[in-house]
């Protein structure tokens, strides 16, 4: 028969020592923390039991008590220690019980045994999620200390300080201030240890310091021990004769390194020490841990390097092997079929479903960094056995990142014209990503938005679709959104929708937009937003029909935001958009008279065909040509007021033009006239 024991009778059983740690008795107050320790080792229900039992305020009380023995502050804080080994909310009510104070407190302490139990006791709180480390920065000194600590021979403080460093280093703020304080020196000291448990710390935490950082990065190329600079050591440590724990983070840290603009893409470290070492992590005798490591931190390294993607794409067959990825199974399909599951079988369960999807996160960041620039690349991405599928089925995935990631590398391949033609057509690709678009968060909304950027290109067979599933209010909505980006990708995906678009999509696109918002648009300080909402309007005007109704319609207002540009403090580039724009006006049958009628906008007219900038005096030029087009009604008419206002002779000065475009164009304009 067999006894099953319930939690009341582990409280029942723990109540005498309990009592005993508020003995005036030293000795059976250590006895009691001892006992106390035992119980709760490897027992994550024990340590909880006791915590709601409300020891940690007495076990903190003890730490704090001037009076208490070495021995019974040595045995307090190794049993805090293991209390901190239980699960998050086993953490969180110590920090609520205000641990990390006291034990920080302790480090100044003269018995190094207490001080080494307190430093094990906070490396694993910071290693909890839930730690503030904000409170190792709100002591000036307890930064330096710690560096300081790190310098005595004892491999044990050595671990804690680099842990606690690595985890307690989110901001920039932090980065700088550790490396201020001289924390770079101290880990290239110890990248040196005879101690693996050192060494590979040391190293996590040199890439977490250096991540994004530019100033930390180059401040870690400069420091060297032994006469070896960091990137070297780094090189050392990814050699073969490592685990493949220390390759891997030695070679993140080299990326990191890249990355921030301290090493060159085209450094040989990179080249063919780094590179081919994450690439090495991504094969099948790697742990699903290390491939996802690996194939994430490749696909970082890689992501903004032509030549970078280039070698990796055909490295040890690379593509086939994270598609691999992609097919990792996670549990069994019988798993559930012989009634109960133990907790050890649920807790492989749901490793599995983890490393699953981390697996297809960073299978699909690394296609989207391998694909980013190169059609020959994509083609290979694609055509690699099922990836499509696995692709649409990724953007639907439930969790976030997966589909994220997902998107992004749709976003990557969508970059070719060929694949828009067929392979997105075939997969109809659009679907899902619509529907992922309704309900995102802005991270998947805008990575999504500049892909569906793409897929409204003209020459696209989503297009058609993408239109029916409600997309003009959803991108006009994007506009209106306060994050640049989304705004940016809303009006560039209607400038695409709009081009050579039927008349009633071009209709639909004015009138869920807004004129209101279209000036709102050309009063954004964003260059990109400017030039893509004048490059919508532009490509709403065009075709002579599309022309006449549109600014039949809205001519006024959009005649206003023309001006509003001409007049501006802006750049070349933005006024010939909006002299272009007033070209495609000038080309319509009746929506020339918005001009014609307009003498500020001629006498602007002519002061940018004297302009310096030859781009805007060619603008200018082809707007007065389509204005006095002989072949069109009213012709005489217009030519005789822009005769009578200077335009002939105007054009007949710039006949001395050297630029061969100009010179055309003017020509051009000079045959009208007769």
């Amino acid at each position: 028969m067999v006894t099953v024991i319930q939690p009341y009778m582990d409280v029942e059983s723990s109540r005498t020592y309990v009592d005993q740690l508020f003995s005036p008795d030293p000795q059976k107050c250590v006895d009691a923390v001892i006992q106390l320790k035992n119980s709760v080792i490897g027992s994550n229900r024990q340590k909880g039991t006791v915590i709601q039992m409300g020891v940690v305020p007495r076990l903190l009380q003890m730490l704090t008590d001037e009076s208490s023995s070495n021995e019974l502050v040595v045995e307090t804080a190794v049993t805090l220690g293991s209390l901190a080994k239980g699960t998050d909310d086993h953490v969180k009510s110590l920090i609520d019980a205000g641990i990390l104070p006291v034990m920080l407190q302790a480090l100044g302490h003269c018995n190094s045994k207490y001080v080494e139990a307190c430093l094990r006791c906070l490396r694993t709180v910071f290693i909890c999620s839930v730690a503030p480390t904000d409170i190792l920065y709100s002591d000036q000194f307890i930064i330096p200390h710690l560096i300081n600590m790190a310098s005595q021979p004892n491999f044990s403080v050595q671990e804690c300080v680099s842990t606690i460093l690595m985890n307690a280093c989110k901001t920039v703020e932090h980065q700088n201030l550790q490396c201020n304080h001289g924390a770079v020196e101290m880990l290239a000291g110890l990248l040196c240890s005879t101690a693996y448990r050192v060494q590979l710390p040391s190293l996590r935490c040199m890439a977490q310091m250096c991540y994004q950082n530019p100033k930390v990065a180059a401040v870690m190329c400069t420091v060297s021990f032994g006469g070896k600079s960091v990137p070297d050591q780094l090189v050392t440590l990814m050699g073969r004769d490592k685990t493949t724990e220390m390759q891997l983070a030695s070679a993140k840290c080299m990326t990191y390194l890249c990355r921030a603009g301290a090493i060159t893409a085209e450094d040989p470290r990179i080249v063919y020490k780094t590179l081919p070492t994450l690439v090495r992590m991504c094969k099948k005798t790697m742990t699903p841990e290390e491939r996802a490591e690996g194939a994430d931190t490749l696909a970082y390294l890689t992501e903004v390097n032509m030549e970078l993607q280039r070698v990796a794409s055909i490295s040890d067959h690379l593509i086939p092997t994270l598609a691999e990825f992609l097919k990792f199974q996670h549990p069994s399909s019988g798993a559930f079929s012989a009634g109960t599951v133990s907790a050890t079988t649920m807790k492989k369960i749901g490793h599995e479903l983890r490393m699953s999807q981390e697996l297809k996160q960073s299978a699909f960041k690394a296609f989207a960094s391998l694909g980013a620039n190169d059609e020959d690349i994509r083609k290979k991405i694609i055509e690699t056995d099922s990836l499509m599928e696995h692709l649409v089925s990724g953007l639907s995935d439930a969790n976030s990142q997966v589909s994220l990631a997902a998107v992004r590398c749709l976003h990557s391949l969508s970059r070719s014209v060929q694949q828009l033609r067929t392979t997105f057509k075939d997969h109809a690709v659009w679907h899902p990503l619509m529907k992922l678009l309704q309900n995102a968060s802005d991270d998947i909304l805008t990575v999504a938005s500049s892909t569906l950027c793409n897929l409204l290109l003209e020459f696209s067979p989503s297009k058609e679709r993408i239109l029916e599933c409600g997309a003009v209010e959803l991108l006009c909505n994007l506009t209106r959104r306060e994050d640049p980006a989304l705004q940016l990708n809303g009006v560039w995906a209607l400038m695409n929708m709009a081009f050579q678009a039927e008349e009633k999509i071009k209709s639909q696109i004015l009138a869920t937009l807004g004129t209101d918002q279209i000036f709102c648009l050309l009063s954004e300080s964003d260059v990109q937003i400017l030039m893509k909402t004048l490059g919508l309007l532009r490509n709403l005007l065009s075709t002579k029909p599309h022309i006449d109704h549109i600014m039949g319609f809205h001519g006024k207002q959009i005649m206003q935001a023309v001006i509003m540009i001409l007049e501006g403090d802006h750049k070349a580039d933005i006024k010939e958009q909006a002299l272009c724009i007033l070209a495609n006006i000038a080309d319509g049958d009746t929506a020339k008279d918005f001009i014609m009628s307009n003498e500020d906008v001629l006498k602007e007219l002519t002061s940018y065909m004297k302009h310096s900038n030859v781009k805007l005096q060619i603008a200018a030029t082809f707007c007065v040509s389509n204005l006095i087009w002989s072949e069109e009604d009213g012709a005489l008419e217009r030519q005789a007021k822009l005769r009578e206002m200077g335009f002939q002779k105007l054009l007949q000065q710039l006949l001395t033009t050297k630029d061969t475009t100009l010179f055309d164009k003017v020509k051009t304009a000079l045959q009208q006239f007769t």
